[in-house]
């Protein structure tokens, strides 16, 4: 029924109204579509931080999201509680693949380092300093042999933190020495090694857009730091890693794009997107990167799409196609992943369950325990061409 107009009511004044409701949906109609042209899409740089955008509330993962299935998960650090594991790396061990590690960093204080079996069991805590990212790269000469050399950097005063990894007793030795000082506040970190043999590191800075690389001189008496190069990435950025062989950085803006640059001191600032955030298959925050090799140029870059808790594939070799997105389910008493933050992987042949490879991926929530930790799940599942089966 129509409704009567109320007393003393015109046609002028209903036509009136309906003038103000018509501006208004044309308001509204405009403001939506400022937001779709905003968003963006993968390609070329549109300067600084452009794309930017609010972070959005972690949502579930989208419907055709590849489900996987952890094989295990780390025990908790020795002390300290709530969100306070986030990245890790992967040694791989080649004379007995099975005895591999996983180093983990301990974030907020106190703070420390970890070295984990492939069972999710503790080896080691090294307690000290906020570690914010965590790298290594073996068969790095120091004092006249190769070691493996794990670094990080320090939060708690603004450093970088250099171990070296035993294969014989899989326990870290701090090297001697301060750590180099870094950009202050710094806040991600990753290493890269050019195909000459020269070692620098990557280093984020918190709360705002700066990155700076640092050429690297590796000695028995520590390690000294040179910075080389500064970027501006545009806004907050973390997660970074490099691609050794095709010498080239990619590093996470996190409400904004995965961005690849090239990863040589004089490569300048020249940069591609390689995904967006808003683009379908990431939601901010961009977190974690992780890198694997294959023969023939083959391998994959894995992102940590933190909205949406997935981790999003791309191929490695030529513009880093999209591949597809994963979840991580629950499975054999292991919870399910929220809110993913730091990822680490390898496609070598570690045996067992990982045969076809790891993937170690932050999760917050960690239902039961009173801190986050770290899931280990086969990576064959995250990017070979066929799904898992369900546990």
């Amino acid at each position: 029924m129509r409704q009567q107009g109320a007393p003393g009511e015109s046609g002028a004044g209903r036509a009136a109204v309906l003038v103000v409701v018509a501006a208004v949906a044309v308001v509204m109609a405009a403001a939506a579509a400022f937001v779709v042209l905003r968003g963006g899409s993968p390609g070329g740089d549109g300067g600084p931080g452009g794309g930017d955008r609010p972070r959005s509330a972690t949502a579930g993962p989208a419907s055709g999201v590849r489900t996987v299935f952890p094989a295990a998960e780390t025990e908790p650090f020795p002390e300290g509680s709530g969100d306070i594991a986030d990245d890790s790396a992967i040694w791989f061990d080649a004379d007995d693949p099975a005895r591999s590690v996983v180093v983990a960093d301990s974030k907020a204080e106190p703070g420390g380092i970890a070295v984990y079996d492939l069972s999710g069991a503790l080896l080691q805590f090294l307690p000290g300093g906020q570690i914010g990212n965590v790298d290594l790269r073996d068969g790095v000469p120091v004092g006249g042999r190769d070691v493996v050399l794990v670094g990080a950097n320090d939060r708690s005063d603004d450093t970088l933190a250099f171990w070296t990894l035993d294969p014989g007793t899989r326990r870290l030795t701090p090297l001697p020495g301060a750590g180099p000082a870094t950009l202050r506040p710094n806040y991600g970190f990753c290493l890269y090694r050019s195909a000459s043999g020269d070692l620098s590191a990557f280093v984020t800075e918190r709360d705002g857009g700066g990155l700076e690389q640092y050429a690297l001189t590796v000695t028995a008496d520590g390690v000294d730091a040179r910075r080389v190069r500064t970027l501006d990435v545009g806004s907050q950025s973390e997660g970074c890693v490099a691609d050794d062989e095709r010498g080239l950085l990619y590093v996470g803006e996190e409400d904004v794009a995965v961005w690849r640059y090239g990863a040589g001191p004089g490569d300048g600032d020249d940069r591609v997107a390689v995904g967006r955030v808003g683009d379908g298959h990431l939601v901010a925050d961009v977190e974690g990167l992780a890198l694997t090799t294959g023969p023939d140029g083959g391998g994959h870059l894995l992102v940590s799409s933190q909205g949406d808790s997935t981790i999003a594939v791309y191929d490695r070799a030529g513009d880093n196609a999209y591949v597809r997105s994963v979840t991580v389910a629950g499975a054999g008493g292991v919870d399910k992943v929220t809110t993913t933050d730091g990822v680490a992987a390898d496609a070598r042949d570690f045996g067992g369950a990982f045969a076809g490879g790891l993937l170690v991926v932050h999760d917050e929530r960690n239902t039961g325990a009173d801190m986050s930790n770290l899931k280990l799940v086969p990576l064959a599942g995250v990017t070979g061409d066929d799904p898992p089966a369900a546990p």
